[in-house]
């Protein structure tokens, strides 16, 4: 079962102009724009950047304090109920019901979005299979690891293919292998016409899935653009001195031309003739920096990647909401 829309005139999925929420004296939303085209579009910011809140309002989950806001063509908070018959979201902590197994988790929402009890069990069947789950189908949810309910929570949230999926950081606490399949679930979604609006604190994940990208920092987008154009705002390609194990103890950053790349080597006071260099371009953990304004030394761990902590809220899973 798919959710379509009529798309006005080629609309944007998400079209959002002057938007500010505030809580208290706290400002979280600072006048952000944002316009979503492409396939899957990734946002990216430290923690405590607006990137929660913000899906929680294109979601219809709050409502925002001022701004225009359209999804899929439609106005919020006016067209509230259509919206949420086209989306679907899933937050950063699974929510499933603990008491079921999967098999009656996924036939549960599948009967409440709508599907009759024969689609429902096809439907369970398929997405138990797609998320590795058909061993522990029957098993329940107390006894799931946290991986587990994840692709649990995940594949709950794709019965119906919804025409706007929101991912709040969906890969949170996932192994490697999980991991991938979640990305390889996006293509798929995506190839068959879903946009896609996730946020990460991996910066892999957005070089990898993101057609294009958009960097929230103190409520505001800061840059925009495809995974390449943010990574070229650092610097063309970077030269690494090797020392004789192999390991970079030097980093520094170029435009990429031949001539500032020999005049750089130049330049150096080398230690032995058979010192090794190597040249690589920019990484996502390297725009990031640069982008947000952090400590953008060449090499640097991102302030945001793997295994960073990040500030917990309400748990905001729903399906497709209706």
């Amino acid at each position: 079962m798919k959710y379509t829309h009529s798309d006005p005139a080629g609309s944007p999925a998400v079209h959002v102009q002057g938007l500010h929420k505030s809580y208290g004296s706290h400002t979280v939303l600072d006048g952000l724009d944002l316009a979503v085209t492409e396939p899957v579009h990734a946002l990216l910011g430290p923690n405590g950047a607006g990137k929660t809140t913000l899906i929680n309002i294109l979601s219809t989950l709050i409502p925002a304090d001022r701004g225009r806001v359209q999804i899929l063509g439609l106005d919020l908070p006016d067209d509230r109920r259509e919206v949420q018959r086209l989306i679907s979201v899933t937050g950063q902590f699974a929510a499933v019901d603990e008491l079921l197994n999967a098999t009656e988790n996924l036939q549960m929402m599948a009967r409440l979005l709508g599907l009759g009890r024969k689609a429902a069990r096809a439907r369970s069947a398929e997405l138990l299979e797609q998320f590795n789950l058909t061993a522990a189908a029957t098993k329940p949810v107390t006894t799931y690891s946290g991986g587990m309910r994840r692709r649990l929570d995940l594949a709950i949230s794709m019965i119906c293919t919804p025409a706007l999926l929101f991912l709040d950081e969906p890969t949170t606490g996932l192994d490697t292998r999980s991991r991938q399949m979640l990305w390889s679930q996006i293509r798929t979604l995506a190839a068959g016409g879903t946009t896609v609006l996730l946020t990460t604190q991996y910066l892999e994940e957005a070089d990898v899935l993101a057609d294009r990208v958009s960097v929230l920092d103190e409520g505001s987008i800061v840059a925009q653009g495809t995974p390449e154009q943010l990574k070229a705002a650092v610097g063309g390609t970077v030269l690494e001195l090797l020392d004789d194990a192999g390991s970079v103890n030097q980093e520094i950053a170029t435009d990429g031309t031949v001539e500032h790349v020999c005049s750089t080597l130049s330049a150096l006071r080398w230690t032995h003739a058979h010192q090794r260099v190597n040249l690589r371009r920019p990484t996502m953990d390297e725009a990031f920096l640069h982008l947000t304004g952090a400590e953008a030394t060449v090499g640097a761990a991102p302030g945001a990647g793997p295994g960073s902590p990040s500030a917990p809220h309400p748990d905001h899973h729903q399906g497709a909401l209706r």
